[in-house]
């Protein structure tokens, strides 16, 4: 079973995310977190097979943890949610080794759909079954 690692803190943004990926890979086992102090948990007791990672969290930065868990667990795909559609942001991104962005405000469920399918393939073969 392929894990997820919702991080949102925006509680109706993050049920809503976890609700399209319910209906769509009903196999995938999703957890939440809404903190950098949560991830760090999570990733410690068994890190997921994938991350969508908010860039604003309330005691972290999205992209510094991101950075963090790259180091030492490159093999993880990171998806980066932000509600910032801005070159500046997409840079930043780029940098931390994240595999991909997804702007909150634009994107919509199918968009996240081929995201998810296109950063963990196993995900995509498993939904095809």
């Amino acid at each position: 079973m392929s894990r997820t690692l919702l991080v949102e803190d925006n509680v109706i943004f993050r049920k809503s995310i976890s609700k399209i990926l319910n209906d769509e890979f009903p196999t995938m086992d999703i957890e939440e977190a809404s903190n950098g102090r949560e991830v760090l948990q999570h990733i410690q007791v068994l890190p997921p097979n994938l991350i969508l990672m908010d860039i604003n969290l309330p005691d972290e930065s999205g992209l510094e943890l991101t950075q963090t868990i790259k180091e030492t667990h490159p093999e993880i795909p990171v998806i980066i949610l932000t509600s910032y559609n801005i070159p500046e942001y997409r840079d930043a991104v780029s940098q931390t080794g994240a595999t991909n962005f997804l702007v909150k405000s634009i994107s919509t469920s199918e968009e996240i759909i081929q995201v998810v399918k296109s950063a963990f393939p196993e995900v995509a073969n498993r939904a095809n079954r």
